[in-house]
């Protein structure tokens, strides 16, 4: 367009000049010894647009020369870029769509093509490693290497994910570690693989710790941080060896877990394992006065502590408040079997059955008449008593 302009006003001063020209006899002498050139005023003035707009033109080509190298390097990098961002839509595209074996060919058709992106070989790693192709998932690792921080989180996080899949947690602590030694700390994403290989490798201690930072961040649902801290507590529990080490690790416990049914449960068959039935019995009390448990309550009649009678008459206070409970029924039988009470055990036993038969309650009144010299009664009540656990097992 401006060129356009440029010619149409050539035209017009032309016309300009021309119609001065008519009126005018003007004349430029241009004198270099030994030459003289006498030229109308009219001519020079042509000339002299001429000569300016040959003299331009000639610069533009030469700036347009000049810059043609840029010019192309700019259109192939375009190019590349805009193949770039094709390649990356599709390889994306196949891996989110599951289509994994795409994605891995399409990943690394752009590596070839020498895309530099580490988004390349981490996605053909994560595809290879669906497809349970280990060792070009390694090797696709290994070209992700990279200097900056940013390609080096991206390539350990992707194999502590990776480890964690293969079940070796040992690895993926390793990876997490090399991560936070780069620089890298505080990161979400690394302390929830933290969490899972925590887990895996049954570091109990290091779990609480996790929980504790993602709970800080609010990074953690409030609910799963709950089942997983509880779980945390129950398998601290059953890793102790001793009687010193369960009561330890029992008063780390805070008290709102310890009167979970599950906490307190795991707790009792401890410490009734390790010979401390007082300790389980106050505990699940504990528990039981805080919230009601009808599986927690029928282990309460295994805890023998060494008041017997105190416990028969806590239970029946409880029996008040829960008529139809066949844990609770079945504890008092077993505790007045210990007592050797009985008629009452029998009273107890047959109320849990009547209600809901169950293993415990048959064995327990197997028991009860060997106790009294009924062998042949007691026979019958095993019978019953596996009939129901076979069952049992098949249902499960």
């Amino acid at each position: 367009m401006k060129y356009l302009v440029w010619i149409l006003g050539l035209f017009a001063a032309a016309v300009a000049l021309t119609t001065a020209a008519l009126h005018n006899s003007a004349y430029v002498l241009l004198v270099y010894p030994p030459y003289r050139v006498e030229l109308s005023l009219l001519l020079f003035i042509v000339l002299s647009l001429a000569s300016f707009a040959i003299g331009y033109g000639l610069v533009r080509l030469t700036i347009t020369v000049l810059q043609l190298p840029a010019y192309v390097r700019k259109y192939r990098l375009d190019r590349a870029q805009a193949k770039g961002r094709e390649l990356l839509e599709e390889v994306l595209g196949a891996f989110f769509e599951a289509r994994y074996a795409a994605a891995e060919k399409a990943a690394t058709s752009a590596m070839e093509l020498g895309e530099t992106s580490i988004l390349y070989p981490i996605i053909a790693a994560r595809s290879a490693h669906e497809l349970h192709e280990y060792k070009k998932r390694d090797a696709y690792l290994s070209a992700a290497e990279g200097k900056t921080t940013g390609d080096s989180t991206m390539r350990l996080m992707a194999s502590g994910k990776f480890m964690l899949d293969q079940r070796d947690p040992h690895a993926a602590l390793s990876a997490l570690q090399e991560l936070r030694d780069s620089g890298v700390k505080g990161h979400v994403g690394a302390m929830s693989l933290e969490l899972k290989a925590q887990q895996q490798a049954g570091n109990w201690d290091e779990v609480l710790s996790v929980l504790d930072q993602l709970e800080k961040r609010s990074s953690i649902d409030a609910m799963l941080a709950v089942q997983l801290r509880q779980q945390a507590w129950m398998e601290k529990i059953r890793q102790q060896e001793d009687l010193a080490g369960l009561n330890a690790c029992l008063k780390k416990i805070p008290a709102e877990f310890k009167r979970r049914s599950k906490v307190a449960a795991t707790a009792a068959h401890a410490l009734i394992k390790h010979g401390s039935g007082s300790l389980a019995q106050q505990l699940l009390t504990d528990s039981l006065n805080a919230q009601w448990d009808s599986r927690l309550v029928a282990l309460y009649g295994d805890c023998i502590s060494s008041d017997v009678v105190a416990q028969i008459e806590q239970a029946e206070k409880w029996l008040n408040q829960h008529k139809q409970d066949t844990g609770l029924l079945l504890a008092l039988g077993k505790l007045c079997l210990h007592q050797k009470l009985w008629g009452k055990a029998q009273s107890y036993l047959d109320a849990s059955i009547s209600i809901a038969p169950s293993y415990a309650a048959y064995n327990a009144l197997a028991k009860l008449a060997e106790r009294l010299g009924r062998s042949d009664e007691a026979f019958k009540y095993y019978q019953k008593a596996m009939g129901l656990k076979a069952g049992s097992r098949s249902v499960d």
